[in-house]
């Protein structure tokens, strides 16, 4: 158990943590930007820390502010909550590489399952039913049509390496298969 934790995040889910780890007997310091302060996580953590302006890349986008303040405040381990650098394994790494816990899947974990195809050939061979889908190295649209056929539609476009939404098109009729791969590539 953690004596103190940094939740890098904020609104909902630094709140939501922040209630847990209270219940748990754990404190935590929150960090927050330019345009966070005086907001709710802001206030309901033992502890906040300026991490920088309101730009996400300068704030709760930098790794080594995060680390930083975790060092700075005494924390012994940094919860990601969602999105940010939740699901970056170099985050992971820099975390651990300054002594401190990353409470989430290891850097290893997040490499094997970050690229969707890898991530379904690995639940397909420790045995986890998947959704049927075209998961070869092949991309040609004619060939990804012609899998999307034998799927059935609606078939569901998603990016290799998309995430949050990004690069997913759903597809309702082989027409209009071509223009929803042509904009899932562009995101």
């Amino acid at each position: 158990m953690f004596a103190k934790i940094l939740i890098a995040n904020r609104g909902e889910i630094a709140c939501r943590v922040i209630r847990t780890a209270r219940r748990m007997g754990v404190r935590s310091v929150a960090v927050y930007s330019d345009a966070d302060a005086g907001t709710l996580h802001f206030g309901m953590a033992d502890e906040a820390v300026h991490i920088g302006p309101s730009p996400v890349g300068g704030s709760y986008l930098r790794g080594d502010k995060i680390v930083a303040a975790a060092l700075a405040t005494g924390a012994e381990a940094i919860h990601p909550g969602y999105g940010f650098l939740s699901e970056n394994p170099d985050f992971v790494d820099q975390v651990t590489a300054a002594g401190l816990v990353f409470i989430g899947p290891s850097a290893a974990s997040i490499r094997a399952m970050g690229l969707k195809d890898a991530a379904k050939r690995l639940m397909e061979k420790a045995g986890v039913p998947v959704v049927p889908g075209y998961h070869g190295e092949a991309q040609e649209i004619v060939l990804l049509a012609s899998k999307a056929r034998e799927i059935g539609y609606p078939v569901l476009i998603k990016a290799r390496a998309g995430g949050g939404g990004k690069g997913m098109r759903r597809v309702e009729h082989p027409d209009d298969f071509s223009e929803a791969l042509s904009g899932a590539r562009r995101e």
